[in-house]
């Protein structure tokens, strides 16, 4: 990163020291930008501004602006993934894989999976990582900075495991994408790390929104799966941006809900002990996906990548010769079995065989979506469970369509662990406020099945830790992610250079700073307290008294200006050290003396302490 710094620097005398302090700052309310006349002076007031962890209105602004990126990034994804093979002629409509020959089904997603592990392997192996688990890690070690190579190949990826009909969802790609746009917008405008935590999360609730056309689950997936909090400072922009990005997709796909069916609903109280059967069931199944896919994944790392996803391919093509509707999104598969439309045999063999090709294709590297095929499944497990019910109880009970929808929302809330998520995906999936009291009854067995009685995680919190790396944040790390260093820092320092004479050092003193930053040649050298003024002492030399601090200085370490408090502790636990000098463009490392002129402010961790305390 080059350094631009938007502040205005006091003046320097011809002496060997100068003084930053908050006194020479303009004075203005928190979040104010008025008597900014520079708009360079006036971003930097801004990145001042969303430090802080209430920083509603800016946050906000910049949210609605991300859902409009990541709005258009998605409605472009869709665009070339979903019509691929319907321009080059090979099919009528983007999901009618059934109409393929025996061959094209086995030959497509094998020479899919091909291309992908081929042009995968083409690129660096930090370029390869892609999907909500790679944002996720994104999120819990880089504080949300998303490469932009991911990105690419994540398109590319995506747009050709969905056209060549691998058992993946799009969810995936545009999640990855539509964070990684909302994290570039913030990394162009060079905001503090917090602030680009909460674009990711607008980018996230921005793609939901606009692949779906469900904003409302968009906002709430952001918070409860990538966010893992609820905060007003972080809802607002989230719900703009999710707004925003939906009204891009709606004016490219209209406002209609992805699947049409009837105002259906239970049609008695006594169902509802065979609809918590029902999550029972649906939570065994998303234990088993869970299981499955973490165990391919970790499995067959060590196998080629073009191996892999090919065989992936291959997997799939077998599971549609028996079964083409395991093909592709199956979106057609759900709406056919949300309108009661499949006997019970073709149900239970779909959700059997969807299973088998999902966990080849998530657990093979396919970058492809692992929430598409969680709603096939839910859909063909309900629908089945529906008909069962209907033959065991004839004279009455809802419809097997009704049940598929209860289906669903089972097995994404047992497998993502958000059942609210899940509950608010079915409510504007289908546009049915009647699925919501039964689907609650079905969502929460299904969780407890699958968490505590199989002991699976989210899915994608298994397989980051079958990585390696555990995503989780406990209430003192998430208030600490939610601030900026530059919210919490000290500046009131001042610069005392060794070399300077002894009057100079008198009135660096003079100045009343809280900190000194020894200085050697422009380097700082250590970083103490002032020592203390005693101008009635003729004896009194101000360069022996800052050589005795020099020599109990405390250990300090750079940190960027851009550092969240949560990265700044850990910095600090990391090094044994007590003090954190904030510096623009920090080279963080060991031994590393920064210039003087990079320093911002000093953060001690006490500072730190009574933060997280609060």
């Amino acid at each position: 990163m080059s350094s631009q710094s938007g502040k205005e620097k006091p003046s320097r005398p011809t002496s060997a020291f100068f003084a930053r302090s908050a006194e020479t700052k303009p004075k203005r309310k928190p979040g104010s930008f008025a008597g900014y006349a520079s708009p360079r002076v006036a971003l930097e007031a801004l990145r001042a501004a969303l430090a802080r962890a209430d920083a509603l209105f800016p946050l906000s602004v910049l949210g609605l602006l991300a859902g409009i990126v990541a709005g258009i990034v998605i409605v472009a994804f869709r665009l070339v993934s979903e019509n691929a093979l319907v321009l080059a002629g090979s099919m009528d409509n983007a999901e009618n894989f059934e109409a393929l020959s025996p061959e094209w089904r086995l030959v497509l997603p094998t020479a899919g999976g091909l291309a992908i592990g081929l042009a995968f392997r083409a690129v660096r192996p930090e370029s390869r990582s892609v999907g909500p688990a790679h944002v996720m890690a994104q999120l819990a070690r880089h504080a949300g900075w998303l490469p932009w190579r991911n990105a690419v190949m994540q398109f590319f990826g995506g747009a050709v495991s969905i056209a060549c009909g691998h058992s993946v969802g799009r969810e995936g790609p545009v999640i990855h994408l539509g964070a990684t746009s909302a994290s570039l917008f913030g990394q162009w405008l060079r905001l503090p790390n917090n602030s680009i935590r909460t674009l990711v999360a607008c980018g996230v609730a921005g793609s939901i929104a606009a692949s779906f056309n469900t904003p409302i689950a968009g906002v709430v997936f952001a918070m409860e799966v990538v966010l893992l909090e609820y905060t007003l400072a972080g809802f607002a922009p989230v719900i703009l941006a999710a707004m925003a990005a939906a009204a891009v997709s709606r004016i490219v796909y209209g406002p209609d809900p992805a699947f049409a069916v009837p105002p259906l609903q239970l049609t008695s109280l006594l169902e509802l002990p065979y609809v918590v059967l029902l999550g029972v069931v649906v939570g065994c199944l998303a234990a088993a996906y869970v299981r499955g896919t973490r165990t391919l994944d970790l499995r067959s790392r060590r196998l080629p990548l073009a191996l892999r996803t090919t065989a992936a391919g291959a997997i799939t093509g077998l599971c549609a010769l028996v079964a083409p509707q395991v093909m592709g999104l199956g979106y057609d598969t759900v709406q056919s079995a949300l309108l009661g439309q499949f006997g019970l045999a073709a149900l239970v063999t779909i959700a059997l065989l969807k299973l088998v090709a999902t966990i080849a294709c998530g657990g093979l590297g396919i970058p492809g979506g692992l929430i598409g095929p969680m709603v096939v499944m839910g859909a063909t497990a309900g629908g089945a469970l529906g008909l069962l019910g209907e033959w065991l109880l004839p004279q009455g009970g809802a419809s097997a369509a009704f049940y598929a929808t209860l289906g669903v929302v089972a097995m994404m809330g047992a497998s993502l662990h958000a059942p609210l998520a899940a509950l608010m995906a079915i409510l504007e999936l289908t546009a049915n406020p009647h699925t919501l009291l039964p689907g609650m009854a079905a969502v929460i067995p299904a969780l407890l099945v699958a968490r505590s009685v199989f002991g699976q995680e989210a899915i994608f919190v298994a397989l980051l830790r079958g990585r390696g790396l555990d995503y989780r944040f406990d209430p003192v790390a998430l208030s600490l992610e939610r601030t900026g260093v530059s919210a919490v820092m000290n500046r009131r320092f001042a610069r005392a250079d060794l070399e300077a004479q002894a009057a100079v050092l008198g009135q660096v003193l003079a100045t009343g700073p809280d900190w000194l930053l020894v200085t050697r040649q422009r380097d700082v050298v250590g970083v103490v307290r002032p020592p203390p003024l005693d101008e009635g002492r003729e004896d009194h030399d101000p360069s022996s008294a800052l050589e005795r601090a020099l020599r109990a200085a405390p250990r300090f370490i750079v940190v960027s200006s851009y550092a969240t408090l949560r990265e700044a502790m850990q910095r600090l636990d990391q090094s044994n050290a007590e003090l954190a000098l904030v510096c623009e463009d920090a080279v963080a490392g060991p031994g590393v003396r920064p210039g003087v002129e990079q320093v911002r402010g000093v953060l001690e961790r006490a500072a730190l302490d009574r933060h997280s305390a609060r």
